[in-house]
């Protein structure tokens, strides 16, 4: 029995038989020159192998169009290969030099994903792999190269390998994945999400992987714990074959906590609100008996529209931004889909590491030493107003569709809230004046998630309607600690005696100013954050909608007193 250690990119416990993806074959590409008189038959091959894998490409779209993340992944491969600046860079080169189809295609998609990789932006560092798989897919059928089939793996088999390309996740919709096992790979990449989408355990960043596993060992993967175990004994299996048995059976009797209310076992009521990130998780927020969107992060719908529109481009190019209509768009289906439960929209909290390549942005992070600390959220918005305006014009033609609510990221000062509400009230003048019905009496609130904001906690509730308070950064802030630095993340604290007293803080200034304060961090979901919390006096919490259920199974057993008294424990140096 072998423990392999990782990280976690999803969670869950699977048991399986290994599928092992052996390493890619290297592709032989001649840089021998050719003819002048060949080049047309070439190019004839190039057009024919490009509209072959545009084919399966789109064959590939239309069997998975039900499946969001998937269609997103096929949809931006179709975009590339017909990409006409990409396609008309490889012909010019192909043209202009005497080098075979293959090696000036080869050399040209190294040449974007490298640019790529070096953009200093981690979703496009990664969308460079998504070039190399589909035209490297082109490359194939003009080398008639044929490399390992992903089809070939089985019903509950633990996939191991050093890497998935993007396009071969198509099988984790298509078979019953046991678990994944990958050396590479990001949290954030396309297989990371689409794991936990799907509900498979999945644990990357492992070394040596296909040194340690060889194809059908028993394999158990703790998603959990960032845990690999291979050739496990039999009591090994026997005891994680009773969690996987118990988490099922934990999963089912919480279902019947979806229509219930959220509160204690002596009535003391709770709003347990979703973090959602997509349109579409709306609906997920109301099957998980959501109380409502806490936290809508817009980031990612800007995200999706820019780099999706420069995927091919985004290393040297911009794009319009995010338009007024999309964003009208999609805040009204989220407000419809609630049908009249609060709706908290995050105004765009772009830069650090959540960069958009746009051209209503003047700023690029890649010039600052330390993004994370500088010109992002809204410091960005504010510093390029033309984006802030416009996205409270769609936020406020929607708010007569629901229950809207705005929240302002990063504020550090009480003149940052009065220059965006400012801009706010001219945002109505105009719409006013267009004759654009808007509901004039959305609240507007500001996220706490430093030390500042925290400190002039009573300062920033006379100004702003709520608070909610991201703990995540409020943490790592506080303390000085970057919780996905391996290296000094065992120090992350969120009970750090520093991080409670902040909180305290904060939850005081909002109750002497009688204004909600809610918290909207990883503190939020955790049972014995969520105690602590309960004892400070928080009543508003907002999490992944999967862990709404077993958040009011939490609290519906205990009694506000009993939470008083657990919580007091952690609460009484303050």
């Amino acid at each position: 029995m072998n423990v392999l250690f990782g990280i976690s990119a999803s969670a869950g416990i699977g048991i399986g038989k290994a599928f092992v993806i052996p390493e890619s074959e290297k592709r032989v590409i001649s840089s021998k020159k050719i003819k002048n008189e060949d080049k047309p038959r070439h190019l004839e091959r190039f057009n024919r192998s490009l509209a072959k894998i545009t084919g399966q490409i789109a064959s590939q779209l239309d069997s998975v169009k039900d499946d969001k993340v998937q269609s997103e992944i096929f949809e931006t491969y179709f975009l590339m290969l017909n990409d006409p600046e990409f396609l008309g860079d490889v012909r010019k080169t192909f043209e202009s030099e005497n080098y075979s189809i293959e090696y000036v295609l080869n050399q040209k998609t190294e040449d974007y994903a490298n640019r790529l990789r070096s953009s200093g932006n981690a979703y496009l560092a990664e969308r460079s792999e998504d070039i190399c798989d589909i035209f490297g897919r082109v490359l194939n059928d003009l080398l008639d190269f044929h490399p390992f089939d992903i089809e070939n793996v089985p019903d509950d088999a633990v996939i191991v390998a050093k890497s998935m390309n993007p396009s071969d996740t198509v099988i984790l919709s298509k078979r019953r994945i046991a678990g994944i096992a990958l050396t590479d790979g990001g949290v954030s990449s396309h297989v990371g999400i689409l794991a936990r989408n799907y509900g498979i355990p999945a644990v990357f960043n492992i070394n040596d992987i296909l040194e340690e596993i060889k194809n059908n060992d028993t394999v158990i993967i703790d998603g959990n714990s960032g845990e690999v175990i291979n050739e496990p004994d039999d009591f090994t299996v026997s005891e994680y074959q009773q969690k996987i048995d118990e988490a099922k059976a934990h999963a089912e009797k919480l279902k019947v906590y979806r229509d219930l209310p959220s509160q204690t076992s002596d009535g003391e009521n709770f709003q347990l609100m979703a973090n959602i990130g997509t349109v579409e998780e709306a609906k997920v927020a109301i099957e998980e008996g959501a109380d409502g969107i806490g936290l809508f992060r817009t980031e990612f719908l800007f995200m999706s529209e820019a780099n999706a529109n420069s995927s091919m481009g985004a290393a040297h190019s911009k794009v319009a931004a995010f338009s007024e209509e999309n964003q009208f768009l999609a805040y009204k289906t989220v407000l419809e889909t609630m049908k009249g439960k609060p709706v908290t929209i995050r105004t765009l909290d772009a830069g650090g590491d959540k960069i958009i390549s746009s051209l209503d942005i003047n700023h690029s992070t890649s010039e600052e030493k330390n993004p994370l600390m500088g010109l992002r959220a809204i410091r960005l918005t504010l510093a390029n107003p033309s984006l802030l305006r416009t996205q409270f014009r769609a936020l406020y033609r929607a708010s007569v569709y629901g229950n809207l609510k705005i929240m302002l990221p990063l504020i550090t000062s009480v003149e940052q809230v009065e220059e965006a509400l400012a801009l706010a009230s001219k945002v109505q003048e105009e719409l006013k004046t267009e004759n654009i019905p808007f509901n004039p009496d959305v609240p507007v609130g500001v996220m706490i998630e430093t030390a500042a904001a925290a400190m002039i906690s009573d300062c920033l509730a006379n100004t702003a309607d709520f608070f909610s308070i991201g703990t995540n950064d409020l943490t790592q802030y506080t303390i000085g600690v970057d919780r996905e630095n391996a290296l000094v993340a065992p120090l992350y604290d969120e009970f750090h005696l520093a991080v409670l007293r902040l909180l305290h803080k904060t939850i005081k200034a909002a109750e002497s100013a009688g204004i909600p304060v809610s918290v909207c961090g990883e503190m939020a979901s955790r049972a014995e954050s969520v105690i602590v919390l309960a004892g400070m006096g928080v009543r508003n919490l907002s999490m992944s909608p999967k862990l709404i259920t077993s958040v009011k199974e939490l609290l519906s057993k205990m009694s506000i007193e009993e939470l008083k008294a657990i919580s007091s424990k952690r609460l009484n140096s303050l």
